[in-house]
């Protein structure tokens, strides 16, 4: 098990904690999430409450997905995951650890290494799972062209 997985395993199962923003406001159906290789166990969404005005024009859903079995690899499923969230529209969405989300802080330069996938519609999923890769400038900068790409469907 790397780095990130087992900061993923901190509360006992694996927890991958996924936000998207622009997919509405209705959390996806636990079939969503059925992917190739590793199916969640448990899929609890939130809908963050009192949500700013332009991101509650979008919808912004919070997913936990939980995994009982801490071997399986799952930046490969964290990966897919991202990618299927993005899918069906305009829409950014992010892994996170938790304690990473803020509204004031959406995919802000202090939270970079806080975020270990990131994708936008029409763009290719983007994972790390190692703390150089996320305390890197060049993830940084990812993090922060996603961030532009969010603004521009909130503004």
């Amino acid at each position: 098990m790397n780095e990130v997985q087992e900061s993923l395993c901190f509360a006992g199962p694996a927890t991958v904690t996924m936000f998207v923003i622009g997919a509405g406001n209705e959390p996806l159906p636990p079939e969503t999430f059925h992917l190739a290789g590793p199916v969640p166990d448990e899929v609890r969404p939130f809908m963050p409450q009192e949500q700013p005005a332009e991101i509650a024009a979008l919808g912004l859903v919070s997913y936990d997905l939980i995994f009982h079995d801490t071997s399986l690899a799952l930046s490969t499923y964290t990966c897919e995951a991202l990618r299927r969230l993005c899918a069906d529209g305009r829409a950014v969405a992010w892994a996170g650890f938790e304690g990473s989300f803020h509204y004031d802080h959406l995919l802000t330069e202090d939270i970079a290494s806080s975020v270990y996938g990131y994708c936008a519609s029409g763009a290719e999923p983007v994972v790390a799972w190692d703390f150089t890769t996320l305390h890197s400038a060049a993830w940084r900068q990812g993090i922060a062209r996603t961030r532009a790409t969010l603004q521009g469907l909130m503004y």
